[in-house]
């Protein structure tokens, strides 16, 4: 992979490491999320990223560290879709505020493991038939227009194949068992619906997925790069979410940036034989989307916010 493998094992101790101590230190007793932990949280996980990108500099060089820091950008502000539609779906499943951390965690570990499929899939695809940058590039590209077309998000549960499959295998409880995932119920198991909220999470970021590694795959192609770089990005998801659920539609136009970012990054794809747009030039135009989106937001602020309500878990009429 051009990387010593002791490096990969190294890094993956160190997430295995970080992931007990938050779950089995930080995380023994469920509770709601304070702003004031969300932040810290944040700030530690953006700080462990900053720091991995100056480890990047001083072992690969300058190229490989804009390579990490333009790949955690992206998929960082990227992630920022993943946070609205977390809170379309706990609020539609009325998940309490202290099991959501839980259904994040394992979400989110389950996303590492999609993630490292994906890239691992995509670099082999793009190295082996090179043709394959197009397809990516117009798919980018395609994506961010439909993205900055679509008015409102909405969720779908019932249209959910996995969830389908999950009542054909077993029953769905009425209400919340504390925060378990199963039950046992009259001798035979039954999911409770936090177990429906996990399966949804997880179908959800496995869509995100298609359009965030192609994203990185833009800027480069190394696979520790795109790895490391996607894993920091997921792993300060919990916390970014936290911190920002209860803000998230004030930045209403977040959305045409991020469709943006996905248009540059496919158009730099399609470009890549004819001219190569430099990883500094390609991070200030990313960040410059970001912040002005941001800006505009916080100037011309959203008429009204949105209202959310949601059917029984189970699916019954």
């Amino acid at each position: 992979m051009g990387t010593h493998v002791l490096f990969w094992i190294a890094f993956n101790l160190f997430v295995l490491g970080m992931l007990a101590l938050d779950l089995g230190v930080f995380r023994r007793k469920a509770h709601a999320v304070t702003l004031r932990e969300a932040l810290a949280w944040s700030a530690v996980w953006i700080a462990l990223a900053l720091l991995f990108n100056l480890v990047i500099y001083l072992w690969q060089g300058p190229r490989a560290a804009l390579e990490f820091l333009a790949g955690y950008l992206i998929e960082k502000s990227l992630s920022v879709d993943n946070i609205f539609v977390f809170v379309l779906i706990f609020s539609y499943f009325r998940v309490p505020g202290a099991y959501q951390h839980k259904v994040l965690f394992w979400g989110i570990l389950g996303a590492l493991i999609m993630r490292a499929v994906f890239i691992a899939a995509g670099v082999a695809l793009i190295q082996r038939f090179h043709a394959v940058i197009y397809v990516f590039g117009a798919f980018l590209v395609a994506t961010g227009v439909r993205m900055a077309l679509q008015k409102d998000k909405e969720i779908h549960p019932e249209r959910n194949p996995v969830l389908a499959l999950l009542r054909r295998v077993m029953p769905v409880t009425d209400g919340y068992e504390g925060d378990r995932f199963l039950v046992r119920r009259e001798g035979r198991r039954a999911a409770t619906p936090l177990l429906v909220v996990l399966l949804i999470v997880e179908t959800t970021d496995l869509i995100f997925a298609v359009d965030s590694i192609p994203a990185i795959l833009a800027i480069t192609l190394d696979p520790f790069i795109v790895y490391t770089s996607n894993v920091f990005a997921i792993l300060g998801l919990r916390a970014l979410y936290f911190a920002l659920a209860g803000v998230i539609e004030l930045f209403h136009y977040l959305h045409y940036g991020l469709s943006a970012i996905l248009v540059f990054v496919g158009v730099k794809m399609l470009l890549t034989d004819l001219y190569k747009i430099p990883i500094a030039p390609a991070l200030a135009v990313v960040a410059g989307i970001l912040l002005i989106s941001v800006a505009a937001s916080l100037r011309w602020p959203a008429a009204q916010a949105r209202s959310r309500t949601g059917p029984d878990v189970r699916g019954e009429p």
